[in-house]
């Protein structure tokens, strides 16, 4: 899942987050996959801030008669996409367009049955304008569907790390209020927003994530996981944390420490995951 629009440009780090995710959370990518309300399976079908494929393929699975259109800001992701299409023995199947969707004119997109918009909305600047633009962009009738999280994933229990108990609560509370200034629309009702821009929404589902690490092939992604959201999460959380409080963060991204992410045992994925389906009248 990929942002469309994003003021970080560390692409080598996001594209090791983003397959993680892809990997960690497979299963409820296909559950929501599955549960879209479409009426007849869409042959055309445009993944906005694909990344580097997550729901490009997802979407391949659920509708393997589907041609989809993967559009992001960075070569870079757009390029491992390809890589991973062909692959998969996909190539025929996807096209790659390199865009900034925040511009007034988007490329020729088509006209797709079905438009996914996977954790990147919430970045647009101009979400309205935005919302607008894929609205026009839809055959009649065809189906919108946003995904956005509920905001940056949970990893360690309330009591860790043992010399500061309760740090996860603090980072998410720092990271919470830059998030509310930098990135306003993080964690917004979509619905209102889709109503506004003329789609009619048919439906909403909040998946509930919760993914330990009792299997031990599944407790190696989890663990990097956590150790690549955390080192990309420190920039943003570091001048309001206390000084202990970023030395323990410190000892749990130092991979050579014994405090290391990827010691632990206790580690999980919580967070939630909600989908808006709308359609476009007609």
């Amino acid at each position: 899942m990929k942002h469309a629009h994003t003021h970080n440009h560390d692409h080598h780090g996001e594209a090791e987050i983003l397959d993680l995710d892809a990997q960690v959370l497979a299963e409820h990518l296909t559950a929501l996959t599955e549960w879209l309300p479409v009426r007849t399976p869409p042959r055309r079908i445009v993944d906005l801030g694909s990344g580097t494929g997550t729901g490009t393929f997802a979407l391949l699975d659920r509708f393997p008669e589907a041609h989809i259109t993967a559009v992001d800001t960075s070569a870079a992701h757009l390029q491992r996409l390809r890589e991973k299409a062909c692959a998969r023995g996909a190539e025929g199947r996807v096209r790659t367009v390199q865009a900034d969707l925040d511009t007034a004119d988007w490329p020729d997109l088509g006209t797709p049955d079905l438009v996914w918009a996977s954790a990147s909305m919430h970045h647009m600047a101009d979400p309205g304008r935005a919302l607008r633009q894929v609205h026009d962009l839809l055959a009649p009738g065809g189906l919108f569907a946003v995904v956005e999280l509920s905001g940056f994933p949970r990893f360690l229990p309330a009591d860790a790390p043992e010399e500061r108990p309760g740090l996860e609560e603090r980072w998410h509370e720092a990271s919470d209020r830059f998030h509310a200034e930098h990135v306003p629309h993080r964690g917004a009702d979509w619905g209102p927003k889709l109503t506004g821009a003329g789609f009619t929404v048919e439906d909403g589902r909040t998946i509930t994530v919760n993914i330990g690490t009792t299997d031990p092939s599944r407790s190696e992604a989890v663990g990097a996981y956590a150790l690549s959201s955390l080192r990309r999460l420190r920039p943003s959380v570091a001048d309001a944390l206390a000084p202990e409080d970023l030395a323990a963060l410190d000892r749990l991204l130092d991979t050579d420490g014994p405090g290391s992410l990827l010691h632990r045992d206790d580690l999980a994925v919580r967070t939630e995951r909600t989908v808006w389906a709308a359609r476009r009248p007609g």
